[in-house]
Parts: C-alpha cells; structure tokens; sequence
C-alpha cells in the first residue's frame, strides 16, 4: 500500500513546475497520503535533502516561475552504485513511490529507478517542448510567449534602424520554439533542426526586402546550430543590411506561467498522483489531443517528439 510519495524537479527549470508541484502535494494529501519533497532534484536525492511537507507549503507557488524546490543535474545519477544508493536513501525515509518533473533527462533517471523496482511516475517540465509521449510540455507555452515579447520589443529598435535582428533561442535539438516564434511574429526566416539554413535562399530574400525599402527583418535561429555573429557579417556583406545578433539565453525560463501553463500542470499532476495511489506501475504522463494520457515508462523514454503536422508547410507558405 502506497503511504507516502516524494516529488522532485530536475534539469533544466520551467515555468509551471510550481504548479504542477502544488497539484501533487495537495492531490497525495486529498488522498490521505504523507506527502515528501527533494530539494535539489537527484543530487539532494543521493544527499538525502528529503523533507515532509503539508498544504502551507503550496500556498502560493502556482504563479511562481523557476521551481521552489530547485533543481541540479547529477550525471552520475546512470552509474548503477548511485541508483542503488537513491533507493536506500527512499527507502530510509518509507517513501514509497516518487513523482519526477522534468524532460528527458529527468524521465532517464526515473527509468534506471524503475528498472531497480522502485515505482516512479514523470511529469513532462522543459520549455524545450522536446518530450516524445506529450504534444505539450509545461513550461513551453510561457517560453513561447516571452519570447515572442522579445521579439515585439526588438522589432521596434530595428524598424528604427533598418536592421536585420538575428535572434538566437533555446530548444536544444527540438526547434519548436524557433518554428513556433517565428510564425507567431511573422519572422522573414527561421533556422533550426527542422528548417536547416539556406543561405542563398535567405540572402536572396533580405536583398529583395532591402531593395524594397523594409524597415526590418527577423530571423529566428536555435542554439547551437550556427555562429550567428558570423552569419550577421555574412548577411551585411551579402544584404545591405545592417544586421545584430540578439541571444535571449535563460531569459525565456524565467517569468510566471501563463494560465495555460498552469492549466496543464494541473491536469498532467493531478494524473500522475492518480496512478501512485491506484498502484498502476511506473508511468510517464503527457498530453496527446488534448486528452491526458499516459504510457509505460520504458515505452514512454524511447518515443521521439513528433511536430504539429503541417507546420513545416506553415512556415514555408507565410515566409
């Protein structure tokens, strides 16, 4: 019988990872269950920085970006003598299952725990949007937006100067949020893993703008894919155009959630405390349709992202 349920966050912060923390607390204690939090995600595990918290602890999280209980990477936490440890560590404090936040990184740690027989659940947290078993992670939707602010303000210093803005954000290998961004502000160009950079294409079209007499142009790049302070020299020589670099960095993990962000937290927690308390094994929550769902978690690591159909061809179509 599951009596008491621990929850961490780890990796990369996001926006939302308070309220879906709220939403377990308060779910395990609906439940009548002892509810536990890890701070420092699996480094404070092994450290076992573990304490039992009540309904005073959420009060107030739910609009709080970043996560209250922090988070740390740990890349020995694969190493089977520290997976063996975390259990001890679980098992010194009678905690009976552990709900992960977090993406990929977080979902591997919580599979090595699972295959020593320990019961896990993950909830999907990356603004990375980079999850294979959810369409949407928490997180995204708020990086989506700060970004897309960023990029408003921008294009008012560059219509004022006539410039190219060459904008580098996050995502790692996933190119969501540049694809995303760039059809939510009409961006004349957008490089990413998806949508691999075309030079003479792109050069082509930022010639033909300038020749026109526009007063500015937006090109959204992922990080990690090109140098763009050589490609804003290769695009004045080639252009016309005086062209900035703009990097937003960890700019987009900050801020309050949006209410949507905030809505899906709730919907994916409140899942994954429902399948500790029924006892339904080791599973990975997420969202397909519009509907809940959730998967096995061996199953659930090895599923690749998969894009909104048709976007590819959206960005093709309005550029």
């Amino acid at each position: 019988m599951i009596r008491k349920i621990a929850v961490l966050t780890s990796g990369g912060d996001a926006p939302g990872m308070n309220a879906a923390l709220r939403v377990c607390i308060r779910a395990g204690l609906f439940y009548g269950k002892e509810m536990y939090v890890v701070y420092d995600g699996y480094k404070g595990l092994i450290e076992g920085n573990i304490q039992q918290v009540n309904k005073d602890f959420t009060a107030d999280i739910i609009n709080r970006g970043g996560t209250i209980i922090r988070s740390a990477r740990l890349p020995s936490f694969k190493e089977p003598e520290t997976i063996k440890k975390a259990i001890e560590i679980l098992n010194d404090f009678e905690i009976d299952a552990l709900i992960g936040i977090g993406g990929d990184g977080t979902y591997r740690g919580l599979n090595d725990l699972a295959k020593a027989g320990f019961t896990v659940v993950g909830v999907p947290a990356t603004i990375d949007n980079d999850v294979g078993s959810t369409d949407q992670t928490i997180g995204f939707s708020t990086a989506l937006n700060t970004i897309c602010d960023c990029i408003d303000r921008l294009k008012d210093t560059s219509s004022s100067h006539q410039r190219c803005s060459l904008i580098e954000v996050m995502g790692r290998d996933c190119g969501d949020l540049a694809m995303y961004a760039a059809l939510a502000e009409g961006a004349e160009g957008v490089i990413c893993a998806e949508y691999p950079l075309k030079k003479e294409q792109l050069f082509k079209k930022l010639r033909k703008m300038k020749a026109q007499n526009k007063d500015h142009a937006i090109i959204i790049v992922s990080e990690n894919l090109i140098d763009i302070n050589q490609l804003a020299k290769e695009v004045e020589e080639a252009t016309g155009f005086t062209a900035r670099t703009e990097v937003l960095g960890r700019l987009q993990r900050g801020g309050s959630p949006t209410a949507n962000d905030r809505i899906l937290a709730t919907r994916l927690a409140s899942r994954a405390v429902e399948i500790v308390i029924n006892e339904e094994g080791s599973r990975i929550v997420g969202m397909k349709d519009n509907a809940v769902v959730d998967f096995p978690i061996e199953e659930a690591v090895s599923m690749k992202h998969e894009h909104v159909h048709g976007l590819r061809d959206l960005i093709e179509m309005l550029q």
